[in-house]
C-alpha cells in the first residue's frame, strides 16, 4: 500500500483516463463511411477530433457553450474540410456517440474497490449530461461528478482546480488527482494536489498517445486502475 498522507478525495480526469473515446468514435466513424461507400483514416480523423476539440475547451473562462457543443462543431467542421459529404446531421449524431462510450475495462471494478476507502469523483472538462449518460451505461457509482462547465472555469487553469477542492470542502493537497496525461495533473500539482498518472497506451489508438511519459513529480505511476486501487486500498 502507497502511503499519501492525508489525502481524503480521489478526483479522476475522466474523457480519455476512464473512457476509450477513441475506440468508440472510430468504429461510429468507420460503420458510417461503410454504409456509403466511404474509406478515410478513421483512427488520425478521430485523433484530430480529440485535438482541436481539447484546445477550443480548455482554458475558457465563462463559455457559452460546453463540450457537446464543441464535438458536434468540430466534427461538422472536419467533415466539411475532408469532403466527406452527408447532411449536417450525420456528424451530429457520430458526435453523439461520446454520450454511449465504454469504459476502459479495468476501471469500474477498481472504482468499487476505491470507494470504499475514499469518495471518488469524476472532475472532467466533459459535459454533466454525458458523465451522467456514460455513468450509466458503465455502472460508474461516482460519489460526485465536478464538470468544469459548473465550475465555470476549464482545466488546466488553476482556478478549476481550486473550485473543485472548494466544492468538496477540503484543501487541494487533500485531493489525488489521476489521469493518463501530464497536462492535467502538472495543473492540479501546481495548486497543491496529489497525483497519479495511470498509462493508457490505446487511449490515442495506433498513433500512440501524444504524452505517454509522466513527469517525475507525479506521486504514483501504474500501468492500470486495479494496480492502483492496489497501491492505495490495504
Amino acid at each position: 500500500m502507497t502511503e499519501l498522507s492525508g489525502v481524503k478525495v480521489i478526483a479522476f480526469d475522466t474523457g480519455g483516463t476512464v473512457l476509450d473515446w477513441h475506440g468508440d468514435l472510430v468504429a461510429a466513424m468507420s460503420e458510417w463511411g461503410a454504409a456509403r461507400g466511404i474509406a478515410h483514416d478513421w483512427h488520425a480523423l478521430a485523433n484530430e477530433h480529440r485535438r482541436r476539440s481539447l484546445r477550443r475547451m480548455t482554458n475558457t473562462v465563462e463559455p457559452d457553450f460546453n463540450m457537446d457543443d464543441v464535438h458536434r462543431d468540430v466534427l461538422g467542421e472536419l467533415f466539411d474540410e475532408y469532403g466527406l459529404g452527408g447532411s449536417s446531421d450525420e456528424p451530429q449524431a457520430i458526435a453523439r456517440r461520446w454520450h454511449g462510450l465504454d469504459a476502459w475495462p479495468d476501471f469500474a471494478p477498481a472504482l468499487r474497490r476505491l470507494r470504499r476507502h475514499y469518495p471518488c469523483v469524476s472532475f472532467t472538462i466533459l459535459s454533466l449530461s454525458l458523465i451522467v449518460d456514460v455513468s450509466r451505461r458503465n455502472a460508474l457509482d461516482w460519489d460526485a461528478v465536478i464538470p468544469c462547465e459548473m465550475l465555470r472555469v476549464y482545466k488546466p487553469l488553476p482556478d478549476a482546480y481550486r473550485r473543485a477542492a472548494k466544492f468538496l470542502g477540503v484543501a487541494p493537497g487533500d485531493i489525488l488527482m489521476v489521469a493518463c496525461h501530464n497536462f492535467d495533473l502538472d495543473a492540479a500539482r501546481g495548486v497543491g494536489y496529489r497525483t497519479a498518472f495511470v498509462r493508457r497506451p490505446d487511449e490515442w489508438g495506433p498513433a500512440g498517445p501524444p504524452d505517454p511519459v509522466p513527469n517525475p513529480a507525479t506521486d504514483i505511476v501504474v500501468d492500470g486502475f486495479a494496480e492502483l486501487a492496489d497501491c492505495l486500498c490495504a
